[in-house]
């Protein structure tokens, strides 16, 4: 993750968690200047035309024209102090919610996006799956989608539940408060899989919190561990990557539809 600001207003006495982290100021300029390089990374071609939900105040978008000069940006975000700055970054900004947007007015026609990205933001909508739906539409038959999504199979979570017993929501990070979906890897796949996407790649952001511990422990055929009262025995590789990822970044690109599919 790169550019990660804190979003999190110091406390007041007599404040509940929801007046900390939702009332007024809770999130400002800072938090939306964060973008996640990995997104770019990721990505196995040079992007033309880019689509990004939730492009906060354009500071992924300038990081793709830096390092795709030529590269047409349009972004959705809904927030109007971020959409007002993502415009002198993007070249097209829709200030308004996806479900809402009529695409052909905004000069997006069928099959004309090659690269789509949502970075830490399908978490956040109630329906991720009719979003990925409805831009599917948009991309052309190669694009590139590029997602980052938080891990809630993530150690700490677990390790909080099981030794405090509560869910402790925070301004950001893997216990936002304003998450309304919560994905595990096998999830992530599930979704990209049932709205019409192959999975073509998947990468893992190490909880910086686990870093030391899962490079120690990533080549051994069976690992055990315990925070507190939480003990697991026997992770394979992958499950100890799983439990040590804080998010995950996935590449897919639209299944081809079949030639007698009325859709």
């Amino acid at each position: 993750m790169t550019g990660t600001a804190e979003n999190t207003p110091p406390p007041q006495a007599g404040q509940t968690v929801w007046e900390r982290f939702l009332g007024e100021g809770a999130v400002n300029v800072a938090y939306h200047e964060a973008y996640n390089e990995s997104l770019i990374a990721i990505l196995k071609r040079p992007p033309a035309r880019v689509l990004e939900l939730g492009c906060s105040a354009g500071r992924l978008g300038q990081v793709f024209r830096e390092k795709f000069p030529g590269v047409h940006l349009t972004g959705i975000e809904m927030d109007p102090q971020a959409a007002a700055i993502a415009r002198t970054r993007m070249d097209h900004v829709i200030e308004a919610k996806l479900e809402d947007i009529d695409f052909a007015a905004e000069g997006i026609a069928p099959g004309s996006i090659d690269t789509f990205v949502a970075g830490d933001v399908l978490e956040h909508l109630y329906d991720p799956w009719r979003a990925l739906t409805r831009v599917r539409p948009l991309l052309t038959a190669d694009a590139q989608l590029s997602v980052s999504i938080p891990n809630i199979r993530n150690l700490s979570v677990h390790a909080l539940l099981h030794n405090e017993g509560t869910w402790r929501y925070e301004g950001h990070g893997l216990l936002d408060i304003t998450h309304i979906r919560f994905f595990t890897l096998r999830d992530i796949v599930q979704m990209m899989n049932e709205t019409g996407y192959d999975v073509m790649d998947i990468r893992s952001n190490i909880d910086g919190q686990y870093h030391d511990f899962f490079r120690a422990n990533r080549e051994k055929a069976s690992v055990n561990l315990q925070v507190g009262k939480l003990k697991l025995e026997n992770l394979t590789p992958a499950e100890l990557q799983e439990y040590c990822t804080k998010q995950f970044i996935v590449l897919g690109r639209p299944r081809p539809v079949p030639a007698n599919d009325p859709a």
